[in-house]
């Protein structure tokens, strides 16, 4: 695969035989973020799960201290007695019947689903299309919940969903590559504590198997798993 200058002016930063620590690392990524626009920096942590197993599964939320960067657009699913209160906490979009047949007809414009648990009924019908693209709401990512309106506030301050994908490894953001090192190491931190007070009961040997860093548009970096939990 050819890849452009930049990407290789980037690539000669970085040894690829070493497992760096998490500062090292992050402060590759915010010099190998050299595009146009605000790259998005992400960490990739391989997890010695199975995620087949019900028993091996690693879910959940954590508020990022510095966010991620990103205004998400929220949408909630709710009675019309909550629906003010979701609005005046933030919501973009709220409603019930008819936010479902407007998603059924293709419309995606949202980051974030929540719903108040007596609307799950109805929200279920969308499970073939939002299950695929990780925005169902879910208990255990605090999506939902009968207090929506203190989950759009916490949506909005940079909560962030956590999830293993069918090769045990979950894929987040940790915010921009103008946030710098510092409050990207304090988001990575809040990330990687989450994903380990997370670790199932049944899970053994090496839990955090692998951890990589990279930017939007830059080459992976290497953390030494030794180093985060």
């Amino acid at each position: 695969m050819k890849h452009g200058k930049k990407y290789v002016d980037s690539a000669k930063l970085i040894d690829r035989a070493a497992q760096y620590d998490v500062a090292e690392a992050l402060d590759i990524a915010v010099k190998t973020g050299k595009a146009k626009f605000d790259e998005t920096v992400e960490v990739h942590v391989k997890l010695g799960v199975d995620s087949r197993h019900a028993d091996q599964q690693v879910r959940g939320a954590v508020v990022l201290p510095h966010g991620t960067g990103k205004n998400l657009r929220v949408l909630v699913f709710a009675k019309e007695d909550k629906h003010q209160a979701a609005l005046d906490a933030g919501a973009d979009y709220v409603g019930g019947d008819d936010l479902v047949a407007k998603i059924n007809g293709g419309w995606m414009d949202f980051d974030v689903v929540i719903a108040s648990p007596d609307m799950m009924g109805l929200v279920g019908r969308l499970g073939k299309v939002l299950g695929p693209r990780g925005l169902m709401p879910n208990p255990k990512a605090g999506t939902v919940t009968p207090d929506v309106a203190k989950a759009v506030t916490e949506a909005k301050a940079g909560k962030i969903e956590y999830r293993l994908d069918k090769t045990n490894i979950i894929h987040c953001p940790i915010g921009k590559v103008s946030f710098g090192v510092e409050k990207l190491q304090e988001n990575f931190d809040a990330l990687l504590g989450a994903i380990v007070r997370a670790k199932p009961a049944a899970a053994k040997g090496q839990y955090i198997r692998s951890c990589t860093v990279v930017t939007t548009m830059g080459p992976g970096i290497k953390i030494n798993p030794a180093k985060v939990g």
